[in-house]
């Protein structure tokens, strides 16, 4: 079974190659320059150019990448399964499903399934994570989906971002808001809900904002002693473990996970942006 990911899952590139993970990169442009993201550009370069006032463009996956993808599938005869970003943050998903069906007509026998994650960043990461485990499991493709779809139901995405004027370059915020919040020193909290971004709430002050995100934690999250947590970050990893450091204080989970958020999240983010996952329900 071969299990396909994009770039926006923010795992590190090494897992993809470590755990027979194909990879499929979402694309940046910077300085009229494309690039595969993870396969030829590093994020901290998206960071280093959103600091030095640039502004980088990100694109979905061409239709022409999916089509070829899927066709050296079918011709494997392998079953597959396309776990992709969030339908409501990237086009990615819906080209996906469109080149699968171009494909069968000529191919009837082809068998992958695409899953819409509505997840973003390390959130639909814990996903690609728990599919490669239950296919080392030896669970069936149904199996898997069942558990996947479960776990992309119950997703928790809470983050705030260190700057709103790169949300705002990116046209996420207002300019006026961005200027009057960083005057105040104003830190937004956002989720995701329905695979959308969705801000939920204001705080003065990073740390204040760090514990609002563990009280909601607390209110939101099943059993966080037994789950495994994702943190990422944009390019800030002091913050991460600052946050680390008081999720562990405050539920023992049975691990967390950190990573550097990548390009194409990054690029709309910004530095200092920083972001946490969990379930709010356990099977």
């Amino acid at each position: 079974m071969r299990i396909f990911a994009d770039s926006a899952s923010d795992l590190p590139k090494s897992f993809f190659t470590e755990n027979d993970v194909a990879l499929i990169p979402l694309h940046v442009l910077i300085d009229g320059k494309e690039y595969e993201d993870i396969v030829e550009i590093d994020s901290r370069e998206v960071y280093k150019t959103i600091r030095n006032g640039g502004q980088p463009k990100t694109s979905q996956v061409s239709p022409e990448e999916l089509l070829e993808r899927w066709t050296e599938l079918s011709k494997s005869g392998e079953e597959g399964i396309y776990i992709a970003f969030s339908s409501e943050l990237s086009g990615t998903y819906n080209t996906a499903v469109m080149m699968r069906d171009q494909v069968k007509e000529d191919n009837k026998d082809l068998n992958l399934l695409i899953i819409d994650s509505k997840c973003a960043s390390l959130g639909y990461g814990l996903l690609i994570k728990e599919a490669v485990r239950l296919r080392n499991a030896g669970e069936t493709l149904e199996e898997i989906e069942e558990k996947i779809r479960f776990m992309s139901e119950h997703m928790e995405h809470l983050f705030t971002v260190e700057d709103l004027d790169y949300m705002a370059r990116g046209g996420r915020v207002s300019k006026a808001s961005a200027f009057i919040g960083g005057l105040l020193n104003i830190k937004p909290l956002l989720h995701v809900e329905g695979g959308k971004l969705v801000p939920i709430e204001k705080h003065r002050g990073r740390k204040r904002v760090l514990r609002r995100i563990v009280e909601l934690m607390e209110e939101r999250g099943d059993n966080l002693s037994k789950q495994t947590i994702a943190i990422s970050h944009g390019d800030d990893e002091a913050i991460a473990l600052e946050l680390k450091a008081l999720v562990e204080e405050k539920f023992q989970p049975k691990s967390i996970d950190i990573h550097i958020i990548g390009s194409v999240i990054g690029a709309h983010a910004g530095p200092g942006t920083v972001s946490i996952f969990f379930l709010n329900k356990v099977e």
